[in-house]
This record gives C-alpha cells, sequence and structure tokens, in this order.
C-alpha cells in the first residue's frame, strides 16, 4: 500500500477558517454612543487564542477597540469577557473550540471602562476590605527573629488550592444572586474567607466570618446553580468552599454562644 501523496501547500491555506468576530461597542464615557455590534474578519492561525485575535485586530484594523491584558498566561485574570454568552479568560481560549462566528461582550456586574474592558479590580478591592481579606493575629510585638510555626503539609495545599484565585471575575459574572443583590460577596469573597478560616495563624472565630457572610448576601444569598463552579478557569472547586462554609454558619446561627458565653 502506498502512502498518501501529501497534501499542497494552497490545498492546506484553503483549509483556514476566516472568523466573523462580533464585538459590543460601548463607550459609557460619550454621551452620543450607543452599545451595538461591530464585525471584524479575521483569518485563522494554528494556536490563535482570542487574545491574539483581538490583538490582531487592534494592531490591523482598529485601534480603538478596548480590551484588557497583562500577563497573557492566565495568571492576572484582566483578559475576562464574555464568549459566546459564557465567561472566559480571552488567553486562555483558543479560536478552534469556538464556532466561525464569535460574539464578545464585556463581564456583567462590573463597571464598564469601554467596549471589552470593566472595572473589576475596584469590586475587588470594596470586597477585600470588607471582609478583612487578611491574616488577623493576635496583637504582640513585632519580633523578626521569630520562627513562623510549622503548618503540615496536607494544611499548606488545601490553603495554597484557595490562594490560587487570580479574581478575574468570571464567577460573580455568571451568578444569578449577584444580579439581584450587588452586595453580593460572590464565591471569589467566600473562596477567600474559606481559606482564612483554614488558616490556622488567623485568630478569627466562627463568630466573626458569621458577622462577615452570615446573611443573604454571604453563604444564605447563593442559591447552588454552580455556575461559578462551571466558568471558574483555573477549575477551583469552588461549589466545596461555599458549602463548607455555609455548614459552619449554619452551625454558628443554631448555637452563636457553643462555649456557653
Amino acid at each position: 500500500m502506498h502512502a498518501p501523496a501529501p497534501v499542497p501547500a494552497p490545498v492546506l491555506a484553503s483549509r483556514r477558517r476566516t472568523l466573523a468576530i462580533d464585538v459590543l461597542r460601548y463607550d459609557p464615557q460619550a454621551p452620543a454612543s450607543q452599545p451595538a455590534l461591530q464585525r471584524y474578519l479575521l483569518e485563522e492561525v494554528d494556536g490563535m487564542t482570542l487574545f491574539i485575535a483581538l490583538n490582531e485586530i487592534r494592531e490591523r484594523q482598529d485601534p480603538t477597540l478596548r480590551f484588557d491584558f497583562v500577563c497573557r498566561a492566565g495568571i492576572c485574570g484582566s483578559c475576562a469577557m464574555v464568549v459566546n454568552g459564557r465567561p472566559r479568560l480571552a488567553c486562555r481560549t483558543l479560536t478552534r473550540d469556538l464556532p466561525d462566528r464569535v460574539v464578545l461582550a464585556p463581564l456583567p456586574f462590573f463597571d464598564l471602562i469601554g467596549d471589552l474592558s470593566v472595572n473589576t479590580g475596584k469590586w475587588m478591592r470594596g470586597m477585600s476590605e470588607r471582609l478583612e481579606t487578611w491574616i488577623h493575629e493576635r496583637e504582640r510585638e513585632v519580633d523578626i527573629t521569630r520562627i513562623e510555626e510549622r503548618m503540615e503539609p496536607e494544611l499548606a495545599a488545601a490553603i495554597y488550592e484557595l490562594d490560587r484565585c487570580v479574581e478575574c471575575g468570571c464567577c460573580v459574572a455568571a451568578c444569578g444572586t449577584a444580579r439581584m443583590r450587588e452586595d453580593f460577596v460572590g464565591a471569589v469573597g467566600m473562596g477567600k474567607i474559606a481559606r482564612f478560616r483554614l488558616d490556622p495563624r488567623d485568630t478569627r472565630d466562627d463568630g466573626d466570618y458569621y458577622e462577615l457572610i452570615g446573611d443573604d448576601n454571604g453563604v444564605f444569598g447563593c442559591m447552588s446553580l454552580l455556575a461559578c463552579h462551571d466558568v471558574c478557569p483555573k477549575s477551583l472547586p469552588l461549589e466545596t468552599w461555599i458549602a463548607f462554609l455555609r455548614r459552619r454558619m449554619v452551625l454558628q446561627a443554631a448555637d452563636p454562644f457553643p462555649s456557653g458565653g
């Protein structure tokens, strides 16, 4: 049996797709601006991501197109956007996994800067300050010679897993409760609380955490639709964190003074 003849280069080239990328354009700072889809046609190349495609469009077709990026490696979370109705990171989304027509829109819920650019940092900062997402230690004099207490590897790994969140905002953008409650802390906020609840260096107890998230803007506002879990680009076990905190908060609500105080 003879080996198949190699495919001529012109035939290979003809198999490349032309992508139709429709971007929702809108400038909230321009009074005359109206939200509208603008189409860009782009030839797909091997290994192309949406990040590459958008940069190609901005460099060669439309320098006014606005979107965010920093790391290009799925670490900063800046390039999150809605891709065909689903929140994703542009730098982690291969165009070969998408249809010929791609519709891009900014993440909902967050303040819109323009086009695909939103201000997730403002909301994340406010949420972190509200939930006091830093280690609360007992007051003591600073001792630079003090060696931190040893932590079991399993516990350190569990805390590290919670620290992998890149605050991209995808989980909040996909959340049904966030659409109804602007003060809802979302899976990202509850993940931060779970992280410090596990950390033995943090001196807060369940009562302190209950004050932060023991209401409808916290664990009891979650409708358990698990959209946050489905869209997380880091594949974090968000539903496990929320279930863990909900159990702790239910116990706290049932017995706010477990020690008899």
